[in-house]
This record gives C-alpha cells, sequence and structure tokens, in this order.
C-alpha cells in the first residue's frame, strides 16, 4: 500500500524539529499506546485533543480519558472540545500551527478540523482497510471468524474510513483469541506503525494509495445488546467466534432457564470447541463432571468461563458445582 516503510532508528533525527508540530487525537487506552510511541520516538506534540470528563462510578465523579491523564502527566496541553465546529475550539486548535495531525480512536472530525494541517489528519485504523470500516473492526472480525486482520493508517477525508492509505501491518488471530487479547496486541503494533508513518511523512517517501475496490466488504458497525445474544441453533463454531469476539466486553450473553424458573440472563466470556457430535436438541445443557456443555446446531460447545446474573464473572466450573439443579436446564434460542 506504500514504498518500503521508514525505519524507527530515523524518528528522533527527523522529528525533533520544532517545525514539524503534531495535535495528538484520541481518548482511550487503546490511543494511549499511540501517543506515548510518538513523544518516546522524540517527535514534536504540541498539544491533545481528547473527550471532555465524563461522569462515571456510584458517585458519578467527573473522570478523564486515559489520553488526558497521559498527556497532563507527559506535560502537554490538553482540548476538551464538546462541539468540534465550536469558534473557540477552532481558534485554539488554529493556535498550536499542526503540521499534521494524529487520530487513534477518537470521533468523527468535522472538514473544518481534519483538512487544516498542510500534511494532512492521519488516523490508525484497526482493521486491513477498506474491510471493517466502522466502530467495532476488532470485534467482528473475531465474529465473523476472520484468521487474519490488521491496521490501517490512512488520511482522513470526508467519507468515514475512506480515505486513502499510508501503510498497513498484517496480524494472525488466534483461534482462541478474544477482543481483549487482540486489542492489546493491536495498541502495540498500531503505536509502532504511526510513528513508521509519521517518519514516512516527513521524509517524503510515502505514497498514499486509494483504498481497493471490493465486490464484498465487511463492515463494522457500533455493537448492539442484539449482537452479543447466543441462538444455539447457530454452529458452534459462529457461536465460539461470537464470545470471544465479544470478550471482555460488552460480551455475549444467553437466556439461563433452570427448571420451573423465569429464564435470566447469562453473561459467557469463554467457551472451548469439542470435537463431540450433538444428538441433542439446540440448547440442551449437559453437566459431564464439572463441565458445562451447550448443544449447538452441529456440536457441543464447553462453556468456560460465565456470569450468572446478579453474581461476579467465574469459571463455569464454579457455577456447575453450585447448582442444585443439573437437569432439563436450557439455554432459550434467540
Amino acid at each position: 500500500c506504500s514504498t518500503a516503510a521508514p525505519s524507527l532508528s530515523h524518528a528522533s533525527q527527523l522529528m525533533n524539529h520544532p517545525d514539524q508540530r503534531i495535535v495528538f487525537m484520541g481518548t482511550p487506552e487503546f490511543a494511549v499506546a499511540t501517543l506515548n510511541a510518538l513523544v518516546n520516538a522524540g517527535m514534536n506534540v504540541v498539544a491533545v485533543v481528547t473527550a471532555p470528563d465524563r461522569p462515571a462510578g456510584r458517585g458519578l465523579n467527573l473522570r478523564p480519558s486515559a489520553v488526558k491523564v497521559r498527556a497532563l502527566e507527559l506535560g502537554l496541553p490538553v482540548l476538551q472540545p464538546v462541539r468540534l465546529k465550536a469558534q473557540e475550539f477552532l481558534d485554539e486548535l488554529a493556535s498550536f500551527q499542526p503540521t499534521v495531525q494524529v487520530v487513534v480512536a477518537f470521533r468523527m472530525l468535522p472538514e473544518v478540523v481534519w483538512n487544516r494541517p498542510p500534511l494532512g489528519t492521519i488516523n490508525l485504523h484497526a482493521s486491513l482497510l477498506p474491510q471493517y470500516r466502522g466502530a467495532a473492526p476488532i470485534n467482528w472480525a473475531i465474529i465473523n471468524g476472520e484468521h487474519v486482520t490488521g491496521v490501517t493508517t490512512f488520511r482522513i477525508q470526508q467519507v468515514i474510513d475512506t480515505g486513502d492509505i499510508l501503510l498497513q501491518e498484517r496480524m494472525e488471530i488466534g483461534p482462541d483469541e478474544t477482543a481483549g487479547e487482540l486489542h492489546d496486541r493491536m495498541m502495540k503494533v498500531g503505536a509502532e506503525l504511526v510513528v513508521r508513518t509519521m517518519v514516512g511523512l516527513i521524509e517524503g517517501t510515502l505514497i498514499a494509495q486509494p483504498q481497493a475496490a471490493h465486490d464484498t466488504l465487511r463492515d463494522a458497525p457500533k455493537l448492539t445488546p442484539v449482537t452479543g445474544r447466543i441462538d444455539p441453533n447457530a454452529a458452534a463454531g459462529m457461536i465460539h467466534d461470537l464470545v470471544r469476539g465479544l470478550s471482555p466486553h460488552p460480551s455475549a450473553w444467553c437466556l439461563w432457564h433452570l427448571p420451573g424458573k423465569e429464564p435470566t440472563h447469562m453473561k459467557v466470556y469463554r467457551t472451548k470447541l469439542t470435537e463431540s457430535p450433538c444428538g441433542e436438541q439446540a440448547g440442551t445443557v449437559r453437566i459431564d463432571g464439572d463441565r458445562l456443555l451447550l448443544a449447538c446446531a452441529d456440536h457441543w460447545i464447553e462453556l468456560l468461563e460465565v456470569q450468572a446474573e446478579g453474581r461476579k464473572r467465574m469459571a463455569a466450573a464454579d457455577l456447575v458445582r453450585g447448582l442444585q439443579q443439573r437437569n432439563g436446564i436450557r439455554i432459550l434460542p434467540g
């Protein structure tokens, strides 16, 4: 998608100049790794833009974003606009005279923001664009059973996640890897990719390429509660992918039905595929020792980590040991 990626060893030499002024935009922990990488590479980050503090916890006390916390530790100016088109914010942003803006897990920018810097606004996306454009690329790649994904840096343009590609890095997805585990790996790989991208931009060695045309594009829309419901009528492999694609957050869930009681919600965080064909009706729960098995459309699947309604996350074996009724349990279809 570009010329050869520049070496990270050149970063300090190229970027530690006052005329290269970077404004960084991001909010969650995923973005902190990239902010750290830019600073550690000696790049001239002049300001950080992040979300306003949000109420959180039982007391609903205002809590700063992970990016704000780190930016203050680094002694960087922090901007927290409510409205990105507000003139006060635009004036303050312009006062930092950025030559380039770097965006990681922030929010959709208006053109008046992304189109200002001479080198443009660079975004890090957690997929191999053009596949999995949208809000939840890590989750959907796993939910859809992909074996390979990656990270992409690209120039932001009007239509979200469609800008010209600068660099990409492919990553394999493990057969039992969860979204949380892949997120943590991508956080580091993506941070390094952004630094390489910045070096290439300053060297002038990167040639942006339009995103390739594809007959079939898979999107990554925002996750909803409906997304996570487990339907035992599906194949075991599909259920396994759904569970790990939503673990640890927001998590897959099912309707757990004990005989003679109302169904309750149960979250499922980890499963294990078995090679045992299933002759039972889909949704049947079988207890084998301290193992919790679910009948799917084709095979049994073992539930390894769950959270029953009103209880903490636990090993399924612990749930089994506390059951008074072991027969006739079902997971209801969607």
